[in-house]
């Protein structure tokens, strides 16, 4: 089940008004007749009238409150003419101050509508734009089938500070999913670069640790354009073969990755290594070298962000994942997927950080 950035929001669709703010000039047109009805006859209730334009103007198109301007203005004669004072000079008065409310409620309707297009188009571009850097999670990669999940805690944007990546390459699947130090826009643009330099060179580099030794190199040279000597990345990477029975991790200091069976959740024990961009650099014979990881048909590895594990409940309390996962008791991605975006969001409300999960098994022959 490929799941997009933000699947629970369609493409970007034109603003619009709270469901009640359309039904203002209804409401005030019946408190105009309500009043009429009350007041005596000698007094005509239609000074209430002169707001109807503005009022449309914030729900309406201009046509529409032009068209309600002409529409106040000949209920407020009607009425001046049952009290019998059309030609007093105070409803004169009122019936000018209507037409310039009309104007100005018009004007403020075609100012209103063409913002809201404006904004339109200018979500539509971010949209795409972040739909490039952050791709959907492809159902099936290289023998493997894919699930997975993104959900940046800003609900107005497509793409935090986590990031993820499957690439079908001539050395097998390989896999990258990290969390970015930071939030905001200068996350965002580090999730770019990584992601670029991760799909670059994931294809020309057979050694995983050579990969993850160039996407080091690529947060260090962000950090020095940004002269920030604190920014790094966590980082898993992932390596599987078709037809293999293992993958290969490498974990750059990101959380550790889940081993799911029929019967058991087995955390991933990999070499303990620094975040990428902290310059761990050093002599090829000590750096560390993949953890392999039995994976036969029926197993799942599941990567996921501190979004998931450290989500926490109204008490303060983590997300308990495995013992979640455990109490689900299947190792279908699709299922494991759908059951996290649902039930860490009832455990936790409001996310306080972005979340991203990939979840992998082999297809079975």
């Amino acid at each position: 089940m490929p799941v997009a950035p933000r699947p629970e929001h369609p493409a970007a669709v034109e603003p619009r008004a709270p469901r009640w703010v359309p039904w203002l000039p209804v409401l005030l047109l019946l408190l105009d007749l309500a009043a009429e009805a009350v007041v005596p006859d000698a007094v005509a209730a239609g000074f209430l009238l002169t707001a109807l334009p503005v009022v449309a103007a914030f729900s309406y198109g201009p046509v529409l409150t032009a068209t309600t301007t002409v529409g106040a203005l000949a209920l407020q004669l009607v009425l001046a003419v049952r009290a019998g004072h059309i030609d007093e000079q105070h409803h004169v008065w009122v019936y000018i101050a209507t037409l310039l409310s009309g104007v100005m409620g018009t004007a403020l309707s075609w100012q209103r509508t063409r913002q809201n297009r404006t904004l339109l188009h200018a979500r539509t571009v971010a949209e795409t734009l972040q739909r490039t850097v952050l791709r959907p999670v492809p159902e099936r990669a290289g023998g493997l089938l894919v699930a997975g999940l993104y959900r940046p805690a800003q609900a107005e944007v497509l793409v935090g500070g986590d990031l993820y990546e499957v690439c079908d390459t001539r050395f097998g699947v390989r896999v990258l999913l990290g969390d970015v130090r930071g939030k905001g826009l200068g996350a965002v643009r580090t999730v770019a670069d990584v992601l670029g330099a991760f799909r670059a060179t994931a294809h020309d580099t057979p050694d995983l640790v050579d990969l993850a030794d160039q996407l080091d190199r690529a947060v260090l040279r962000d950090a020095a354009d940004r002269g920030d000597d604190e920014l790094f990345v966590t980082a898993v990477l992932l390596q599987y073969r078709p037809g293999s029975d293992c993958v290969e991790i490498v974990n750059r200091g990101h959380t550790t990755p889940l081993l799911l069976t029929e019967h058991t959740i087995t955390p991933v024990s990999c070499a303990d290594e620094l975040p990428l961009g902290l310059a761990h650099l050093g002599p090829p014979d000590e750096r560390g070298k993949p953890t392999a990881v039995a994976l036969p048909p029926g197993h799942t590895v599941l990567l996921y962000t501190d979004g998931v594990s450290e989500a926490r409940d109204a008490t303060g309390a983590f997300y308990p994942l495995a013992p979640r996962l455990a109490a689900l008791g299947t190792t279908s991605p699709d299922l494991l997927v759908s059951f996290l975006a649902q039930d860490v969001h009832e455990y936790a409300g409001l996310l306080a950080d972005d979340l991203a999960v990939l979840a992998l098994t082999p297809e079975r022959p």
